[in-house]
């Protein structure tokens, strides 16, 4: 397996990465010292959510990068582009695209407003589509680059279709412009892969939508997907591609990292865990 051990000068695009997931995967990268642009919409504090994209620069350059905070909406194409373009000229090129901007909605069929199906279509996966393509053409020129899309394996498994299936369309439909984009940039030496966890992760969606403190107290924290995303992006982006990847198989298969402990919220039990959406549980 063939890597670059640091990120030290390369420069990340990141949407959504105000808080939780995002966030830590762009904090581990600064820790490197690489360059963030991170695109977000939540542009002033909300007493729902914590975090805006200025703090979440704030937090990037004190862990060690160079930050570019971006106010922007994915849906909006042109926003997009000229978060690009203003990225590419404050550091030069874009070496890795994260895509981890997502909404979720996991009613079912006659109790989802279609606005909500919409939102969850145009952010997770045109979205995901309108930022990889945006980022293409500097991809296709950087060091070792890599897409990175947070989206689940595919499976045509009734189960995960039955509850929610506008979700799942929407989160699957990720998956699929990541599997795409392998195959389509593969000659040119662009990695194109999935990432997901295998349990669920202490977010602010978890807490405001998937069971509150409960759920909080049964999940890893974001940290453990950061780590594997940072694993993923320090190998060779010709050997690493077009794979759905789940965040403890990177960490084994990739770091050697096999206790998982230091991953756990407060007073959380690894028996306790709650498995997330769209994957099994690990194996003995």
């Amino acid at each position: 397996m063939t890597t670059t051990p640091t990120l030290a000068g390369r420069t990340m695009f990141i949407s959504g990465a105000s808080r939780g997931i995002g966030l830590a995967i762009a904090i581990r990268a600064a820790q490197d010292g690489a360059n963030v642009c991170l695109m977000a919409k939540t542009d002033k504090p909300d007493p729902r959510l914590e975090g805006t994209v200025h703090t979440a620069a704030a937090d990037i350059e004190a862990a060690g990068g160079k930050a570019l905070g971006i106010v922007g909406d994915i849906r909006d194409e042109e926003s997009v582009d000229r978060a690009v373009a203003a990225c590419v000229e404050r550091f030069g090129g874009i070496d890795i695209c994260v895509n981890n901007a997502s909404a979720i909605a996991l009613n079912g069929t006659l109790d989802l407003p279609m606005k909500r199906y919409d939102l969850m279509q145009d952010i997770n996966t045109r979205g995901t589509y309108v930022v990889s393509r945006a980022c293409l053409p500097h991809l296709i020129e950087g060091t070792n680059p890599h897409i990175l899309t947070l989206s689940p394996p595919l499976s045509y498994d009734p189960k995960w279709f039955g509850n929610h299936v506008a979700y799942t369309i929407a989160k699957y439909g990720m998956s699929m412009c990541a599997l795409g984009f392998a195959e389509e940039f593969r000659e040119q030496g662009v990695a194109s892969n999935a990432l997901w966890p295998r349990t669920m992760i202490a977010t602010a969606a978890v807490q405001n939508l998937l069971g509150g403190d409960a759920s909080i107290a049964r999940s890893r924290r974001p940290e453990i997907m950061a780590d594997a995303a940072h694993a993923i992006f320090t190998t060779d982006s010709r050997e690493l591609t077009g794979q759905f990847l789940i965040d403890d198989e990177v960490l084994r298969d990739r770091a050697g990292v096999t206790d998982l402990s230091g991953y756990l919220g407060e007073g959380a039990k690894e028996e306790d865990l709650i498995v997330d959406l769209f994957v099994e549980p690990a194996p003995a």
